[in-house]
């Protein structure tokens, strides 16, 4: 497979990886303090539903490409190596925020109902935005470096 196909593949798989929370924090997250518990629910359980299989394949299809650009432009260490394994290690912090902070939450919000949610529930929800927030921006950044990577490739490789 060539390295452009490979680029182009990786790149829209992080693009949709770092859409995703960008669009839930962009139009959901800033305001979710002023939501009830019932709404709070509902959307969380949706969302939950939603994006819980197609993250569980995008998140490593995409890693599984960064690898395979470093992996190919190893011995040269341009800048174009340096920028792929910044974004590289961005996204792992992306992983860890969101396998050991976020799914954990999340599995905790799937069991509740309005009737049994627990009193602490805005605690766990404003943990969860934070934690959203930082895992968006940090993403974003790895979007930055990844396109900064493409600018700084050696098209004769």
């Amino acid at each position: 497979m060539s390295r452009k196909l490979i680029e182009l593949v990786t790149g829209m798989l992080l693009i949709l990886v770092t859409g995703l929370f960008w669009g839930t924090w962009f139009s959901l997250s800033r305001t979710m303090e002023g939501l009830s518990a019932e709404t709070f629910l509902t959307i969380g359980k949706e969302i939950i539903k939603n994006v819980a299989l197609p993250m569980s394949i995008i998140m490593p299809a995409s890693r599984v490409g960064l690898i395979i650009l470093l992996s190919r432009s190893w011995k040269k260490r341009t800048p174009y190596f340096y920028c792929l394994l910044v974004t590289l290690l961005l996204f792992v912090v992306v992983l860890i925020i969101t396998v050991a902070i976020e799914v954990p939450m999340d599995n905790k919000i799937k069991t509740w109902e309005v009737s049994t949610i627990p009193a602490e529930w805005t605690a766990i929800r404003d943990r969860w935005e934070y934690y959203h927030t930082m895992r968006t921006f940090v993403s974003l950044g790895a979007m930055a470096f990844f396109i900064t990577a493409i600018m700084n490739r050696d098209n004769k490789s």
